[in-house]
C-alpha cells in the first residue's frame, strides 16, 4: 500500500503542470489544426465549412506568402549573424577585463529586457524620413555624409535597415551573456598548457576557445533563429508590413489574414507551415551541432 502511494505521489505534483499544458498549449494547438481545415469565421452562428487541405494548398499560390517567407528568412539570416558576431566579440572582450565585468554585462543586457513596443517606436522615431529624424539629422547636418535626407521607412530596402538594426541591437546582449557564461566555464588547464607551449592570446582564442565554444554557439544560433521567426512587433509598429507588403514577414502576414481579412482558417494553416519550416531549419542546425 505504501509502495503504491509512493508511485502515485509524483503524479499529483505533475498534475497542475499537465493541466496548464493542456489548457494553454495542447487544446489551442488542436483547435488551430481543426480551424486550418475549415473556412472559419468567428461568428458563433455562422457555418464553418470543412474544406480539407485547401487552405494549405492555397498557400503555395499566394503571391504574398513567398515574399513574406523570403523576408523572414533574410531577417533571420541578418539578425542571427549580427547577434552572433557582435555577441561573441563582446563576450570575449568582457571576459578579458580585470574589473567592471558586472557593469558591462548589465549595460549590454539592458536592451534585452526593454519593451519591444517602446524600442520599436524609438527606432521608428530615429529612422523618421523627415529631415528632423535623428539618423537623417546626424548623417546630413552633423557628419555631412549625405546631401539630403533618406526616406528610410518609405522604401523596403531602407526600412529593413531600421528593422534589422533593431533586431540585432535588441538581442546581442542575450547572446553575449550566454557566450560569456560558456567562456567562464572553460577549463583553465587548457590555456595554461597552451601558454607553456608558447601559444599567444590570439592562438588560444582561435585554436582553443572558439572550438570549445562551438556547441554553445550552435545552440544560440538555433534559439535566435526560432526567435527571428517570431518577429512581429517591430514590423507591425515600424512599417506595418508596407509599402505594398514588401516588409511583410510570416507572423505579420498571419495576423493580417486573421484579424484584417477574417480568414482564421487560412491564418492557422500559415502558422503550421511556418512551424514546419522552423522545425526543419532547427533539425538541420541540430545535425550541425552534433557534428561540432
Amino acid at each position: 500500500m505504501a509502495n503504491s502511494k509512493q508511485q502515485i505521489t509524483p503524479y499529483f505534483f505533475l498534475l497542475p503542470g499537465f493541466i496548464f499544458l493542456g489548457v494553454w498549449l495542447i487544446y489551442p494547438a488542436t483547435r488551430a489544426v481543426w480551424m486550418s481545415l475549415h473556412e472559419w469565421t468567428v461568428i458563433p452562428s455562422a457555418p464553418k465549412t470543412f474544406i480539407w487541405f485547401e487552405n494549405y494548398i492555397k498557400i503555395f499560390s499566394d503571391p504574398i506568402f513567398w515574399p513574406a517567407l523570403r523576408n523572414t528568412l533574410l531577417y533571420a539570416l541578418v539578425t542571427v549573424c549580427g547577434q552572433i558576431l557582435l555577441g561573441v566579440g563582446i563576450a570575449i572582450l568582457v571576459d578579458s577585463l580585470r574589473k567592471g565585468q558586472v557593469f558591462f554585462r548589465v549595460s549590454f543586457y539592458l536592451p534585452v529586457v526593454t519593451s519591444w513596443v517602446v524600442v520599436s517606436l524609438l527606432f521608428k522615431y530615429l529612422f523618421n524620413s523627415s529631415p528632423s529624424g535623428y539618423i537623417n539629422f546626424l548623417l546630413v547636418n552633423q557628419l555631412k555624409i549625405l546631401p539630403s535626407p533618406i526616406a528610410w521607412l518609405n522604401e523596403a530596402a531602407t526600412a529593413w535597415v531600421a528593422i534589422d538594426s533593431l533586431g540585432i541591437w535588441k538581442g546581442v546582449g542575450w547572446t553575449m551573456v550566454i557566450i560569456l557564461a560558456a567562456l567562464q566555464s572553460l577549463p583553465e588547464e587548457c590555456f595554461d598548457s597552451a601558454s607553456i607551449d608558447g601559444a599567444n592570446r590570439w592562438q588560444s582564442l582561435v585554436y582553443i576557445k572558439l572550438p570549445l565554444l562551438a556547441p554553445t554557439i550552435v545552440l544560440v544560433i538555433i534559439m535566435l533563429t526560432i526567435g527571428a521567426f517570431q518577429a512581429y512587433i517591430p514590423i507591425a509598429l515600424i512599417t506595418n508590413g508596407g509599402p505594398l507588403h514588401r516588409t511583410e514577414v510570416m507572423l505579420s502576414y498571419m495576423y493580417s489574414k486573421a484579424f484584417s481579412d477574417q480568414e482564421f482558417g487560412y491564418s492557422s494553416a500559415l502558422a503550421f507551415i511556418s512551424a514546419a519550416i522552423v522545425f526543419g531549419i532547427s533539425r538541420l542546425q541540430m545535425s550541425a551541432k552534433r557534428k561540432v
